[in-house]
This record gives C-alpha cells, structure tokens and sequence, in this order.
C-alpha cells in the first residue's frame, strides 16, 4: 500500500491487513464517488474539483462541484446542489467567481458562481447546448464550442429549427454524400462543432452576439467525439486564439492531420495555419505567459493515432518550431506551464504507471513530480500541484505535492465509508522475457483475503487499444479488484504495443496483431504461474475487450485448450469485416498497411474467423448496439461460430451501450453476467456446469 494512502488507512490498509469478510465487489465500484478534474485558484489558496455521484436504483449519476483548501486541515465542502449536473470548474482570472457546465435550466450552459456568496447565476442562455467552453485572461470574453449546421454559421437559432424540423418530420431517411456517416456512438446528422466569442459584461454574464472564429473551417472544433476545451486557448493579451483542426474533406476518415490554427478574437481575419509543414497531428495549444511562443504537442506520422506526442515550442513571429525534450521517449498528455515559465508539466505513460512529469523548457530535463501509480487530472499553483491520483487498490482522490515533487499530502477522503470494512487484493508488478527476449511488464492483484496456502483460478485480463495499459490504475469498467473479490487472482500483461514502453514497442503491434503480443501473453501467463505458487494456471478464464476482444477470439483458434473460458467483450472477429465496417479508417489503415483490397494478405494473416474449426472454449460474448468502433455484428458473427461449433456460449447484448457499458445497472449485469460465467468454468465441478 503506498505511502500516500494515509488518509485512507482505515478504508484501505486495515481490511487488507486484518482480513476483512466482504471483499470489494461490482455493487462497490458502481457505487463510489468519483474525483476528477481539480483546478486551483489563481491566489492558489482554494482548489475546485467535480465529484460524480451514481445512483445505482435510478440508474443515474450526477457530477457536482466541491472547494477545498489547498493548504491546511479544511473539510470539502460541496458548492452546487446535488442531483443536479454541474462539470468542468474553471476559475474566473480574478478568483472571485467560478464558471461551469450544468444543464439545471434544461440545456446545457454556462453558470456563474461568486465566491462572494449567493447562489449561481446563468452566464450564458443561447439556443444550443454549450459544448466547451474557455475564459478570456482580461476576464471580459468567454470562447464557447457549439454544435451547428455550416450554413447557419453564428445564427444558433437557425441550427435549432433545422434540428425541431427534423426531428418533427415524418420522414426519417438521411442522405451522406461522404463518410462519416456514423461517430463512436452517433449518427452524423450533418453538424460540426465550431467556437465562437462572446462579450461578458460587468456582472460575467455573456452577450448575445457571437463571433464566429473557426468560420471557414471544414472540422470540428473541439474534435469529435472526445475533444474539449485542451484543444484551444487564449493568447494572454485576449486579441487571438489557438485551435487545433483536421481540414480533411473527403479523406477526414483515414487522415490525422491535425493542425493548429491562430484567428483574432473579434473575427477580423480568417484562421491562420501555423502547423501547416507538419501532416501528422497537431494538438494542445498554451501560450507563454508573454504570448510570443506557443507549447503543444505534435506526432511526425501521418495517419498513426498511437504516434508519440512531443513536445514542442513554436515562435510565433518566426514560425520556427522546436522539439523540447527529443530524447524522452514517452507521449505526453495535457500540458501545464509553471507560474514562471520555465517549466512544463505534463502526464505520460511510464512504465505501467502513469506520473506527472516536469519538463525543463530551457534544457528538456525530466523528471517525476507523481511517481507510481496514476495521475489523472492535475492543476499546477503558485507553490503547489494539486493532482488527482489513483491506483489499482484505491479510487482517485485529491494530493497536494511540491512544485518539484515530494511526497502526496491527501487533500480529500471520498467513499472512506463506503469502503471501511471492505477486502481489497493486493498488487504487485513484475517482469518475464517476453516474445524476442523482450523485458515485458505485469500486474498480478492477489484475491481479497489472501491465504497463501490455497490454490486461486486466474481472471486473465487482456487490455484494448492495442496501443493502450493495463497499468496501476483504479478502472471503473475493467477493475482488478472486482475479480479479486470474486476469489479470483487477476492477471494485467503490457504485451508488445503497450504504451509507456517507448514508442519502439508500441510500434511493434502494427502488423503483427496476433504475434508478439499473443507470444508475450503466453509466456506472461507461464511466468506467472511459476512465479506465484498459489495461482492455478490450469483454472484460467481470457476476458478483453475491443482489442482486447479480438485477441480471445485470436486465443479461441491459436490456443484452444489453454484456457477453461473465454470472455469476449466488443472484440474484432473478421478484420477484414470490420475495416468496411468502422469509422475510424486510419486506424485500420495503419495496423494493416492500407485498405482491405490492397493488403488482403495482411487482413487474412491474424484473422480469427478464420480459425473457427479450432475453437473448443466455452465464450461468453458482449456487446452494445452504439457501437459505431467496432460493430455489434462483430459480436454477432462470433456469437454465431461458437453457436455453430457447438461450443457452450452466451450473447449479452446492450441496446443503449456502446463501446464501453456506461450506465450503472447495466455495468451490474455486465459484472454479475461474467462472473457467472468464470464462477461455471473456473469454481463449479464440471457435473454441475
């Protein structure tokens, strides 16, 4: 148990310690208060934080809003009404208010609290749902995202008509000239996401006059479907803004060709390339404190999603543009300068860890501020960082830590009642040679009240992207410890792919979806075995999902008597299927060389479905019918061979799911439907199966 869990001894250490009865279970997890999103005042005495709140009989969860003192022993205190969603805390630049998103007046706008006292006040009441939204520095502009049709530009009221005249209409039939016809989890209906400023006036209440900034700009601004308010920033004198933009057209598909754009704030001039040279992805503008340089990060591969971001400076009144740390073979995430300017902070994978890094702008020195473990959101103060930190036995809560690192000082001590009295597993990390020889990275989370003199089944977890982790931290769909309360030892393997690695072995997956990392999956599970006497590798269960997926139904073929049961969660079956099938083509494109019909051989190389005749494991398989990444009929088609095989398996389908199972009940049956079907093949006798 790490040294930072301090506030959490008796939610946390002691049940482990001491044995607790009821081991931590789905029910828990869903249940659990989660903290994200902390940002500090601009004095760096107070931190706001979003706190979300499920309610598993409703079927519901709302995320309000919390202040806490950076320093000292202050209590949390929650500054909007419960039930009631409020997001996305940001400071007004004179700390005397706080703005958010809530859709407590029936859509979604901005609202205004004075830290003065009284109650919030509605900032911003336009016709459309506000998507993003970013403070001016001068405080007397707010750039706010809105989802509109090209033709109505600025005349929100005209987008909204269009959108009431649809949905009254008798007629249901869309028309698409290109693709995307579909995104992740929804249907193009023909609007992009664009940013337009308006005015504040004396009180921080917008005007009703919009600038239209991204005008022009055939893409989406925040991207579509997980872009925010990272992807554009004020410049500090509040004249101009950066935005990142794909302009792609017909190719917006296959292409990642991100770019940052500069436009002034009054929409005097059209946007102004910046990145231009640079085909890859461009992305997380900030500006220096005296606006002549902007900081962002950039990959150098076109069309490869999982490209290493660096990090760079560019001089806007040259263009000349600089890598700031070329040698440090990690992707960073959202960027942070210190108050002085010296310094970036910034996220990455490292490891099976995920730390805040501090970044050396001058000489490109690293070094880790937040060590092990994970930071998943971070705001940087005059003398402290306030990060919100999580690892695989404990649910992210709020630190405090020095400038240049030091210990985690606990600023908040969410769900401590929820968990007194609840068993969690321990968990350690290891290594093995893996496939070529290779040093590849683990986590084995011990069943919850270990007994070193039994013999557990294994709860095999294999990680999606591919070019993602399993790493140490707390997950809210693939949760170690919901396994390890099921009895169960749950094993994590970082196969050739993984991030945080260097970019050499996450590169090594492309290509090669069913080699290295099948190979390192083996060996990681021998090494396991040998490793840890209590662990019975002959009562193993494979469970993935997305790639995940589609590596038990590559095991299903390649190994069909390793394992006892096979869970396959939104998995790919027929890669060639699923390149016709998906939104996202330069991912396809890239894993596989180019399109189905000019590398078939790449698609038949590593395809499951063509390895039906040698499936004999019992699979369970799952998916949602929004999900647009990879198609329910995926899930189908794999449901289908085993039906045909004769193999024992079971379809868990999700009308109202996508990719990912969001809703809390529904994350109950997924939980309660998997662990029924370990519990048949890995605990029951076979009589009774």
């Amino acid at each position: 148990m790490p040294m930072r869990h301090a506030i959490l001894a008796l939610c946390l250490v002691a049940p482990a310690a001491f044995a607790a009865d009821r081991p931590f279970d789905i029910r828990d997890l869903v249940a659990l208060d989660r903290v994200a999103d902390p940002r500090i005042s601009p004095d760096g005495r107070q931190v706001a934080f979003q706190v979300r709140e499920a309610d598993v009989d409703s079927n519901k969860a709302a995320t309000g809003l919390w202040l806490r003192a950076v320093d000292g022993d202050a209590t949390p205190r929650r500054i909007t009404a419960r039930g009631v969603n409020s997001v996305g805390p940001r400071w007004a630049p004179d700390g005397r208010a706080l703005y958010f998103l809530s859709s407590r007046s029936g859509s979604m706008q901005v609202w205004r609290l004075d830290m003065g006292g009284g109650e919030a006040r509605q900032a911003t009441d336009f016709a459309l749902d506000v998507g993003s939204f970013v403070l001016a520095p001068d405080g007397r502009a707010i750039a706010l995202s809105f989802e509109v049709f090209p033709d109505c530009g600025a005349d929100l009221a005209c987008t909204k008509k269009k959108v009431d005249d649809e949905a009254a209409s008798k007629q249901t039939g869309q028309l698409y000239d290109q693709i995307f016809v579909r995104h992740w989890d929804t249907w193009s209906d023909h609007r992009r996401s664009q940013l337009f400023v308006a005015r504040l006036d004396a009180t921080g209440v917008a005007g009703k006059d919009l600038v239209h900034v991204t005008k022009g700009i055939d893409g989406d601004v925040p991207s579509k479907p997980f872009g925010d308010d990272n992807e554009y920033a004020w410049s500090p004198d509040a004249k101009s803004l950066v935005f990142s933009a794909r302009i792609a057209g017909r190719n917006e598909p296959w292409s990642t060709n991100f770019d940052l754009f500069q436009v002034p704030a009054d929409g005097s001039a059209a946007p102004r390339n910046l990145t231009d040279t640079n085909d890859a992805w461009d992305t997380g503008p900030v500006f220096s404190a005296d606006g002549r340089t902007v900081y962002y990060r950039a990959m150098k591969r076109p069309g490869f999603e999982a490209d290493r971001l660096g990090l760079m400076a560019m001089d806007l009144a040259s263009g000349a543009t600089r890598e700031i740390a070329p040698g440090w073979d990690r992707s960073a995430d959202n960027l942070a300068l210190s108050r002085d300017g010296r310094t970036i902070y910034t996220t990455a994978n490292d490891l099976g860890h995920t730390p805040l890094f501090a970044i050396e702008i001058a000489s490109g020195k690293v070094s880790k501020v937040a060590g092990n473990g994970h930071v998943g959101g971070f705001s940087v103060g005059r003398d402290a960082i306030v990060v919100a930190h999580d690892d695989l036995d404990s649910p992210a809560q709020l630190y405090r830590v020095g400038l240049r690192g030091g210990a985690l000082a606990p600023l908040t001590a969410f769900n401590a009642e929820r968990l007194a009295g609840v068993a969690f597993g321990a968990a350690e990390q290891f290594t093995f040679a893996g496939a070529g020889g290779a040093t590849v990275h683990a986590w084995l989370v011990k069943p919850a009240n270990f007994d070193p003199a039994k013999k557990y089944p294994v709860a095999f977890l294999i990680h999606g992207g591919p070019q993602g982790s399993f790493g140490n931290l707390f997950h809210y769909r693939w949760n170690a410890q919901t396994y390890a309360g099921q009895g169960y030892a749950a094993l994590l393997v970082d196969f050739h792919g993984s991030t945080g690695y260097g970019q050499a072995f996450t590169d090594a997956v492309s290509r090669d979806w069913g080699g290295k990392p099948l190979e390192d999956l083996r060996l990681g599970l021998e090494a396991a075995v040998a490793k840890y006497a209590f662990l019975d590798g002959e009562r193993a269960c494979a469970l993935g999902g997305s790639y995940g997926g589609y590596m038990v139904a590559w095991i299903a073929g390649q190994m069909p008597e390793r394992f006892r049961c096979l869970v396959n969660h939104a998995g790919v079956f027929d890669i060639r299927a699923m390149a016709y099938m998906t939104e996202e083509l330069w991912f396809t494109n890239w894993e596989f060389g180019g399109p189905p019909h000019t590398h078939p051989e790449d698609y038949a190389k590593f395809n499951p479905a063509d390895h039906v005749a040698k499936w004999k494991a019992p699979m369970l398989v799952i998916h949602g019918a929004l999900d647009y990444r990879v198609p329910y009929t995926q899930g189908i088609a794999a449901f289908t061979a085993a039906q045909v095989r004769g193999i024992p398996s079971r379809y868990l389908h999700f009308p109202d799911e996508n990719h990912w199972v969001l809703k809390p009940a529904n994350s109950v049956l997924w939980h309660d439907t998997v662990n029924a079907w370990l519990k048949r093949w890995l605990v029951e006798e076979p009589g009774a199966r």
